[in-house]
């Protein structure tokens, strides 16, 4: 979704960005997991295909991807790229797009150093902020 590829989305322990190209070769590493695999129901990619499912992602009009970054980490290291802070993701999709109340969140914390510290939690409250009030694009 393009509405979201310029929003990024501050909390006091996540930062969320629009997920990009410059995100695949880390979200790649990740989704080799065969436990986050398992976990997301995922089939495995090569690098290219992922490339490509993230160029869908953000031309698809059902789909709003955010990376997860660490907030502290990001915050903390001056010049600290995205990368280097990703913990996970967390997706909106819309089910019904004559009805864009009606979704389904979904988070993945795929650090696992990461787990267990409400990052996941913030993300999806974040998104549903987010989702519940959208920016039109005249704004």
């Amino acid at each position: 979704m393009r509405l979201n590829q310029n929003t990024m989305l501050l909390g006091k322990k996540v930062v969320l960005v629009p997920y990009t190209s410059e995100h695949v070769p880390r979200y790649h590493e990740w989704m080799k997991s065969e436990e986050l695999q398992r976990l997301t129901a995922s089939e495995p990619l090569t690098l290219e295909q992922e490339y490509a499912m993230q160029r869908s992602w953000r031309e698809d009009a059902d789909k709003c991807t955010f990376i997860v970054l660490d907030a502290e980490k990001w915050q903390a290291q001056p010049g600290a790229t995205e990368e280097s802070c990703m913990v996970g993701d967390v997706n909106l999709f819309l089910t019904d797009l004559e009805d864009p109340t009606l979704g389904e969140i979904e988070v993945m914390i795929a650090e696992p150093s990461s787990r267990g510290k409400g990052l996941g939690t913030e993300a999806v409250l974040a998104m549903l902020s987010y989702g519940g009030d959208p920016p039109t694009d005249s704004e």
